[in-house]
């Protein structure tokens, strides 16, 4: 669905601005998610512009990572609103009648931000995938992106010229991802022991020191890793199906947040006015995909 059938794929460029970043983002994949409003029974059932039960009053506060990498946040800096999570971000915010002066950004990390308990933001997105698992404790908007994971490696290893899951096992793979994502479930479910980090800037520092053969994440921050961050970068493919047990980014809210309601309309309404996906096709360009490894 997503790949070209080519193996492995090679991302050349070392500029910071990735000139093409492949993904196939056909109708955001929302057509097979459902709203995730149906999960917060407390959601409020007026979403008056500007007047939501926020964390500041007449504010509306937004988390991110520490950093936040392109291409969901330029420069780091969510407050330009530029990068795909930025713009996405700002669009709610207007939606829900919240001008950007009336923003406020803070950061957290990634476990952290998912974890049970009060949260110092109203809503938060860090490619947070939504998972049956995860709204038993914290509350998720409707979609608004879905992608597969993704491996990426280095030229010259020994997954280099992998071309199916199986191949991943015969080659003694040494996977890593961050701990309490998606992609580290993703690495379980191929049945390997995966290499458990802190965030994905302790996995690419692993990779780097060829401590590992490969990282999983998902396919955006795979094309960033492997132009941008790893020397000699290689996709070597997506992993088929894992995106099976997740429906979609969400942004995080804390669970039975009053709020949820209409931040998941919110999201609705860019969809089906076609506003995001205009963001999607803005912040990651439509081009030739990696290969899907079956």
């Amino acid at each position: 669905m997503f790949g070209n059938g080519k193996v492995p794929m090679k991302v050349k460029s070392k500029k910071f601005k990735v000139s093409i970043i492949a993904i196939l983002f056909a109708a955001l994949a929302l057509s097979g998610c459902g709203s995730s409003s149906e999960e917060s029974s407390s959601a409020s059932s007026e979403c008056t512009p500007g007047e939501l039960a926020t964390a500041e009053s007449g504010f509306l506060t937004i988390g991110t990572g520490e950093p936040a990498y392109y291409p969901w946040v330029i420069d780091d800096a969510p407050e330009s609103g530029k990068g795909f999570e930025a713009a996405v971000a700002y669009a709610v915010a207007e939606e829900l009648g919240y001008t950007a002066d009336q923003v406020k950004w803070i950061r957290t990390t990634f476990d952290g931000a998912i974890a049970p308990g009060p949260k110092e933001f109203d809503f938060n997105l860090q490619q947070y995938s939504i998972t049956d698992e995860r709204k038993e404790v914290v509350d998720f908007s409707s979609p608004y992106y879905k992608a597969n994971q993704a491996i990426v490696s280095f030229e010259g290893s020994n997954i280099q010229s992998v071309t199916d899951l199986a191949g991943l096992a015969s080659a003694g793979a040494k996977l890593g991802a961050a701990v309490s994502t998606t992609s580290l479930e993703a690495i379980e479910a191929l049945g390997l022991t995966p290499s458990v980090f802190n965030n994905n800037a302790d996995a690419v520092a692993a990779l780097k020191n060829k401590q590992i053969d490969g990282i999983v994440v998902d396919l955006p921050t795979a094309f960033y890793l492997a132009a941008v961050e790893i020397d000699q970068g290689v996709i070597v493919g997506q992993i088929d199906g894992s995106d099976s047990g997740d429906q979609g980014f969400g942004l995080l809210l804390s669970k039975d947040n009053p709020i949820t309601g209409c931040v998941s309309t919110a999201v609705d309404a860019l969809t089906a006015s076609g506003a995001l996906a205009a963001i999607t096709e803005e912040w990651l360009a439509d081009a030739a995909g990696a290969p899907v490894l079956k």
